[in-house]
């Protein structure tokens, strides 16, 4: 399994995710300076409810932010162990930990994006091949590590 390559597909989905925020926030504010009026509390209202919008994309964009300089830290080198990096197999199904983006795919296997946060991450860290681990009362054994 190419590690290099899922974690260009992960940086290449973190940057998609950061442009479509900045988009989204661009246009929230052209349309914040759109509704002026004379129209006094409505006009204030609208103006507030525009404003919290673009504060809840903002930490949504800060939060891709964080997850993309995490990104740059993380190398293909191989791992003996699960940690900040590391492809993990387990009975259950494929995990990369690295930052949470969702489902990938590659070399026709799906592959789990999981933050070092996560708590299936927090139940599997610091352990090697062959180990076990449970979460949520189901038990999974690590298969193999990248």
């Amino acid at each position: 399994m190419n590690k290099q390559e899922i974690i260009n597909i992960i940086k290449a989905k973190a940057a998609d995710k950061i442009r479509y925020f900045e988009n989204l926030i661009a246009e929230t504010r052209a349309s914040n300076n759109d509704t002026k009026s004379s129209m006094g509390d409505k006009y204030e209202t609208g103006r507030e409810m525009l404003q919290q919008e673009i504060n809840n994309l903002q930490r949504q964009l800060n939060e891709v932010l964080n997850q993309q300089a995490v990104l740059q830290k993380i190398t293909s080198d191989p791992s003996e162990k699960v940690q900040n990096g590391t492809l993990v197999k387990t009975n259950k199904g494929m995990f990369y930990v690295a930052a949470s983006m969702g489902e990938i795919i590659v070399e026709n296997q799906k592959i789990m994006t999981v933050s070092a946060e996560s708590p299936l991450v927090k139940a599997m860290f610091g352990k090697k091949m062959g180990e076990t681990f449970t979460i949520n009362n189901i038990s999974q054994d690590i298969e193999h590590i990248w």
